[in-house]
């Protein structure tokens, strides 16, 4: 038996939210509907490009679920999106979103192409989605919460005037974005300077001349010949908690400038003296991200307390008669050894650097006294890059809270814009129903 179509007023209902319902209240003209009701999806599944066919340039842009807008090119014009522009990209497992107004081809899977319903403006439909709250599944798939999610709709008139205030708003917040962003690529562009400068030895010419050290003292050794110890942590994945009774270090805890406790969970003492029997970190160890987006980058261990690891990170222990620790750590971070270390890793669906791979790399190294003195030159002129830094990287959170609080307001009707003449969105709801019917 065929299903029995609605009438324009059943799907009325079921767009609007009931007021009892509202989580609060809203300007008057304005009202509540579930986005499922906003939007139509026109992901094709049958048009998308994997990453691994990705073109670095091509004639079409790939859209999909990473932060960039853009995620590569594509030369065949039969996997351009078919429907019409502009759309809404939704990242399910990312949660990006983004605006689409140009020809573009889907990107592997785990994008929603969304269309707004004619009584949404496309860009104002953007900024609604931008200010759900969709909490964080992990890699699991957000879109079936859509369900339990609704927006704020102002009628038409006063859609207009929030996109023209937040596009206001936006262009000056982007402006000085950009200056910061400017800054802090003049800061990583004078650090990858230094860091040549010192492993070439230009940084201590000055110091070898007024201790009687030749140049030839440089040399290269791998870095199994250069480390006691090279190893990584479990390659299982322990189950873990906030609280527990030792710390479980991954790769999202370290940081160039140590281990970062902000986000630790824990293992129980069974766990820890299992994994701590195959990798006994101790303060002075060198940690280095081996797998995953953040490879390549090293601390030094600092705390005196065992904790745990997992296999995303390896240690290497310098000998003491052959390597520095705070030398190891700043060579495996300049932006050369970074890229020749980033060449030499494997995998598909994780990229990872084997330890074979790790131990065999050779490094340059010079005289113990000459690893000190770089050492203490950079830990000086780092340390003044790194304040830059993180006071430039504060600013942009800053900026980006910001935009959070632009969009929050917009959707509260608290940026001054309404007019109580205009016809109400519920009206302007229920002729597009209407139309819809009589199609």
């Amino acid at each position: 038996m065929a299903k029995k179509s609605q009438t324009p007023e059943e799907k009325l209902a079921a767009a609007l939210v009931p007021e009892e319902d509202w989580p609060y209240e809203l300007p008057e003209g304005w009202c509540w509907v579930r986005i499922l009701s906003t939007f139509i999806n026109e992901t094709d599944s049958k048009r998308k490009i994997k990453t691994k066919d990705y073109l670095p340039q091509g004639l079409i842009p790939v859209v999909d679920q990473g932060k960039d807008l853009v995620g590569g090119f594509t030369d065949d014009r039969s996997m351009a999106f078919q429907g019409d522009l502009p759309v809404i990209i939704f990242g399910d497992h990312t949660r990006c979103v983004k605006y689409v107004d140009f020809i573009f081809a889907q990107g592997a899977d785990g994008i929603k192409v969304l269309r707004p319903r004619r009584y949404l403006l496309p860009v104002f439909f953007f900024y609604a989605m931008c200010n759900l709250n969709i909490p964080n599944l992990g890699y699991r798939r957000h879109f079936p919460l859509f369900d339990k999610f609704m927006i704020p709709l102002p009628p038409i008139k006063e859609q207009k005037h929030i996109i023209d205030h937040i596009k206001d708003l936006f262009a000056k917040l982007d402006a000085a974005k950009s200056k910061v962003e400017s800054a802090l690529a003049a800061t990583a562009t004078r650090k990858a300077a230094i860091l040549h400068a010192a492993f070439t030895g230009e940084l201590t010419g000055t110091w070898r001349q007024e201790n009687g050290v030749t140049d030839d003292t440089w040399k290269k050794i791998s870095l199994k010949e250069a480390c006691e110890k090279i190893t990584d942590g479990t390659h299982h994945s322990p189950p873990n908690t906030d609280q527990g009774e030792y710390m479980y270090v991954t790769a999202k805890n370290i940081k160039e400038s140590g281990i970062d406790l902000s986000n630790i969970t824990y293992v129980s003492k069974e766990v820890h003296e299992e994994i701590y029997a195959r990798c006994d970190v101790k303060k002075g160890d060198v940690l280095y991200i081996k797998d995953g987006a953040t490879t390549g980058i090293a601390t030094v261990n600092m705390m005196e307390e065992p904790f745990s690891l997992l296999s995303s990170v390896a240690v290497l222990r310098p000998r003491k008669d052959k390597l520095i620790a705070g030398y190891l750590k700043n060579y495996l971070n300049s932006s050369e050894v970074k890229a020749m270390m980033i060449n030499n890793m494997s995998g598909n669906a994780i990229t990872r650097l084997t330890l074979t791979k790790i131990k065999a790399t050779n490094i340059k190294v010079c005289s113990i006294d000459e690893q000190r003195e770089i050492v203490r030159i950079l830990d000086t002129v780092l340390a003044r890059e790194q304040r830059v830094t993180a006071a430039a990287e504060k600013i942009l959170a800053d900026i980006d809270l910001m935009k959070k609080s632009v969009l929050a307001r917009a959707f509260r009707g608290e940026l001054g814009t309404g007019n109580p003449s205009d016809v109400s969105a519920v009206t302007e709801l229920r002729e597009y129903f209407s139309r819809e019917t009589a199609k």
